[in-house]
Order: structure tokens, then sequence, then C-alpha cells
């Protein structure tokens, strides 16, 4: 454990951080599985709804930098390229 009083505030800062990208990636994993779950369903209203909230989290998710935002993108043209094979 750190000693310097600076070193003991960017552990609790680093602790902080690790836990909100942990959350944000978790949330990430989720709002994709629902669009890939919608398109292997082949509904694509609900694949369309879910997508334009997985957009949201991956956009949000780059702003904060818990994800490249070249990922973020790359990551939604692929799941829209989904929604467009079954439409």
């Amino acid at each position: 454990m750190a000693n310097h009083k600076s070193a003991l505030k960017r552990h609790r800062q680093s602790l902080v951080r690790n836990l909100r990208n942990r959350m944000t990636k978790t949330r990430i994993k989720n709002s994709v599985k629902a669009v890939r779950l919608a398109v292997e369903e082949n509904d694509a209203a609900k694949a369309a709804e879910a997508l334009k909230e997985a957009t949201s989290v991956l956009d949000r998710a780059a702003t904060k930098r818990v994800i490249h935002a070249r990922q973020a993108q790359r990551r939604i043209s692929r799941l829209q390229q989904a929604i467009n094979k079954i439409a």
C-alpha cells in the first residue's frame, strides 16, 4: 500500500474509476447482447429499438473513454449491418 498522501488519493481514485469502468462495460455487453438476441429472433422492430439503446450506451462509453471511439463506431456499424440483413 502507498504511503504518500498523493499516492493514497490516486489509489482511491483508481478504485472508483475501476468500478465505473466495469459497470459501463457490463452495460455495453448487455445492450449488445439484446440486439444480437433480437436479430437471432428475426424481430427487426425489437432489434432496431435495442440498437438505439446500444448506440447510446456505446457512444457514452466512448465519450467517457471507457472504450475507444473507433471501437464504439465499429460495434454500432456491425450491429446495424446485422439488422439490415434481417430487414
